[in-house]
This record gives C-alpha cells, structure tokens and sequence, in this order.
C-alpha cells in the first residue's frame, strides 16, 4: 500500500458545533487529526496513513509564517522515498492562496493534495470526511503524479492556479473560472481530464528553505469613485507592492492611475489585477505601461500577491517581475 502523510492545520472540516444541524457559529479547527482520520476508517483499506498537527485554525487567520512551514515539510517528507504523498487538511477561507504558494515553492512528482470542508465535522450533513477520502485517493493515484499542487472538495479536482472559492456557503464553493476542473472523483474513480501547464519556481528547494518571511504587498479594492488615498496610506506604511483589483481588464481610475504611477516613481512594485470572477489581466492602456505598472494576467488579487512577494523577496524588478506574471 502507498503511504500518505497527512498535515493538518484545522478549519471547517475539523469544526465543532453545539447544534447537529448548525452550519455556521461553530469553533474551526476544534478536532485534532486523529480523530479526522478515525472519522473515515475507509482510508485505511487505501493507505497506509500517517500525519501530524501543523495548526488548529480557522483559516481566515492562516499566516504566511504556516503557509512557509508547510512547504518546507512538504519538500521534507517527499524526499523519503517512503512516502507517496501528502494530504493537508485547511479551512476553504484561505485554501487557494495556501495551494498557490505550495505550488511555486514545492519541487516533486508525487502528489500534494488540499482539502477542506464547508460544513463542520459534527453537522449530519457533514462534507468533511468524503472529502477526506477523496484527497487521499487522488493523493494515491498513479495518474496523480507531476499534475502540481491539486485542491479536492465535492468528488472535484482542481489545479492550484487557476482555483478559486466561489461561494460563500455552498459545498460547490471551489471552482476554476478560467481553465476549469483537471479531473473528478466519481463514485470513488479518479479520473483526470486535462493537466495544468504551470509550474513551481526554479531553485523551489531552495527557496522554500531559507524564506522565512516575505516582503510587505497590500491589495486595494477597486470601486467606482476611488480617489485614491489608500494607495497614498499604503506607500506610507511602507508597502513594497501594491496589487490593484481593478475593474474589468484591471482599468484603474484617473485619481487611482495618477498615484499608482507616482507610487512606481517612488520605487513601489504594483500589478494590476481585477475584481471580475474570471478572465485575463492583459496590456492595457498605453499610458500604464508608461508608468510601469504591471499586469497579473490570469492570477485574481489574492495570488498575484503572493508571486509578487516571492519576485520581490528575490530581488526581481520590472521586466523581471512580469516575466514571472507570465511564467507562474
């Protein structure tokens, strides 16, 4: 049998109500590990299962220092030949950034496959422990390997680019607007349908080793009216990158374009990205490219800040910088 190694670092599927039927005022991360994998005795008839605690957290308080610490375990465990691949349980909140930045700083074949839950472990109609069961099967599959960093939630299978959460509430949260789904899990089959063109970071191994902490990027909202000024407070605070959720292609009002612009003077990295659900961030207006305000392309608001922040972490300017937008 294929040995599995289990992270956990809390979230929904380790939650506990009060209430049977409640889904929502629960405490995230209130179940250790032992008990999840107790939960669905049927992994065991897959694997050989093992794991530890990384975290116990609702995962809208995930911090870039455990995101880190996960991918250098993740290197570290799949080094040794006896271990096939890894499964992390965490919170939907913050799952896509989690996935993104293992994705760029992880370097393996074998599978490393998130999971969550939308509904807590106590509720009767509990997500958790099929999901559970579904992520260890990708995780075993041979068809698995070299596909990057997956997320697997309602028998879905999603690449690490290109998911995002949805929905608020729905156990069909996790979607990929722009290249959909790589495969599902029917009825306990696994079966890929299209593979992922991106990859991790060149020198992952080593970066995921020394990083401890990543450069100051913020991300402001786009909203009609904006004046601006919180790209003034971000400067001020001392931000090394903005990230812009524009509107549509990454437009950016006139008050909003002329202090980007100056921040760029200033010697701030900022990208746009957009607030729309899917599509493209592409060159844009003549007069952005003037300024050298970069485009994220196909990364929504959220993951172009972790790109940014490893570009920025290696010292990476301008052309630089973009390439990697158009790269990773």
């Amino acid at each position: 049998m294929k040995k599995i190694y289990v992270l956990a670092t809390g979230g929904t599927i380790a939650g506990s109500a009060e209430s049977d039927t409640a889904t929502t005022g629960y405490q995230a991360g209130a179940i250790g590990i032992e008990s999840l994998l107790a939960a669905v005795p049927e992994i065991r008839e897959l694997a050989e299962v093992s794991g530890e605690q990384i975290a116990a957290i609702d995962s809208k308080d995930m911090t870039q220092e455990i995101q880190l610490k996960l991918a250098r375990r993740c290197n570290e465990l799949l080094a040794f030949e006896g271990i096939d691949g890894v499964v992390i349980t965490h919170g939907t909140d913050t799952m896509e950034e989690t996935a993104y930045l293992l994705s760029l700083l992880t370097c393996t074949d074998k599978p490393i496959v998130l999971t969550g839950a939308m509904r807590p472990a106590t509720a009767i109609s509990a997500d958790g422990p099929l999901n559970l069961l579904d992520a260890v099967r990708v995780a075993v599959s041979p068809e698995a390997r070299d596909r990057g960093v997956l997320v697997v939630t309602n028998n879905q299978i999603d690449g690490a680019h290109d998911v995002t959460k949805s929905h608020t509430m729905s156990v069909h949260t996790f979607q990929s607007p722009n290249g959909g789904s790589l495969g599902s899990v029917d009825d306990g089959v696994v079966k890929f349908t299209r593979r992922s063109e991106y990859t991790h970071l060149d020198g992952s191994l080593k970066l995921s080793e020394t990083i401890q902490e990543l450069p100051d990027v913020r991300i402001l909202y786009g909203y009609a009216g904006d004046d601006g000024l919180l790209v003034e407070a971000a400067v001020k605070a001392g931000a090394q990158g903005i990230i812009y959720a524009g509107m549509g292609n990454g437009s950016l009002p006139a008050p909003v374009e002329k202090k980007l612009a100056q921040a760029v003077e200033d010697g701030v990295t900022v990208v746009r990205s957009t607030r729309g659900y899917a599509g493209q961030v592409t060159v844009a207006e003549p007069s952005y490219e003037a300024a050298k305000i970069l485009h994220s392309e196909s990364l929504n608001p959220q993951k172009a800040r972790i790109l940014l922040q490893l570009a920025l972490q290696q010292k990476l300017k301008g052309d630089e910088i973009q390439e990697w937008f158009n790269r990773f």
